[in-house]
């Protein structure tokens, strides 16, 4: 048998084996080389930024970024401050209406109105009429001197109030005494009388009609006793209220017994903060 024949077909075949996988492993070199990113792909990715990240020193610290939740104790702070400022704006912006609608209560067209021209003379006897009390708030008490219990305790807190007032507004404020018993309460009585209670009250009388038509004005009641003997010693009944004036002459709000003078200066400065208008000037 011719061995070269037979060699020579094997030689044949297993070239072709050689071949075949080398082929194949071009091929898969040659895919995966297209899919493998570039140098400088490379390079971009390594060069990205990353996400810095807290670090916590200890295990109790990173608690406790969860135990205070998404809010911290300033935003909490600042919430409790708003809400607080609003809630004063708000009552502050209440009362102010509030204080404006008993201002506006009596200039409404068919309301009673409070106060009006008089003509009297003071404890100096100097004339005095409605248009000296305009520039500033009048702060009007009728009553009279010969009264054992209700008019001084009522001028001792005129006094304090008065006080109070002239602390924070100097000259804003006349303290004004309207005598409801002209018969005996002559100019230099209400000097005598008033002089015990502050330096600076206004005193006024006049005659009896006068009085009269004054207290109808400012609604005021006031009664005297009748048939009364001459150096007899009387009563007058009156109301018991300060009237506040404001710097027009008209009338703001009436402060009652139940006003301490806190209180009733407090409500008078309130409305002084409140007034718009022309001041009058020394």
């Amino acid at each position: 048998m011719n061995m070269s024949h037979t060699i020579a077909p094997m030689r044949t075949f297993s070239s072709v084996l050689s071949r075949t996988p080398a082929r194949q492993c071009q091929r898969f070199v040659s895919t995966a080389t297209t899919t493998r990113p570039t140098v400088p792909r490379l390079q971009a990715q390594l060069h990205q930024p990353v996400a810095q990240r807290r670090t916590y020193k200890t295990v109790e610290e990173a608690k406790s970024k969860y135990r205070s939740g998404p809010f911290s104790w300033k935003a909490g702070l600042l919430f409790v401050l708003t809400g607080a400022g609003l809630l004063w704006y708000f009552e502050h912006e209440k009362q102010r209406m509030q204080r404006k609608r008993i201002a506006d209560a009596t200039k409404g067209v068919g309301r009673p109105k409070v106060g009006g021209p008089f003509e009297l003379i003071d404890q100096n006897g100097q004339p005095v009429t409605e248009k000296d009390l305009k520039g500033r708030y009048s702060l009007v008490y009728f009553g009279f001197s010969h009264c054992p219990d209700i008019c001084p305790e009522e001028l001792d807190k005129m006094a304090a109030m008065f006080e109070k007032v002239e602390a924070e507004r100097p000259g804003a404020l006349k303290p004004v005494f309207v005598t409801c018993d002209p018969a005996r309460d002559t100019p230099q009585v209400l000097k005598e009388y008033l002089a015990e209670f502050h330096p600076l009250f206004i005193g006024l009388t006049g005659t009896y009609d006068q009085i009269k038509a004054m207290c109808k004005a400012y609604r005021v009641y006031f009664s005297t006793p009748s048939k009364v003997e001459p150096g007899q010693d009387y009563l007058v009944d009156h109301s018991i209220y300060f009237y506040l004036m404001d710097p027009e002459g008209d009338f703001v709000e009436a402060l009652g017994r139940q006003h301490s003078p806190d209180q009733a200066a407090k409500v008078i400065l309130d409305h002084m903060k409140d007034w718009q208008g022309k001041w009058k000037k020394d």
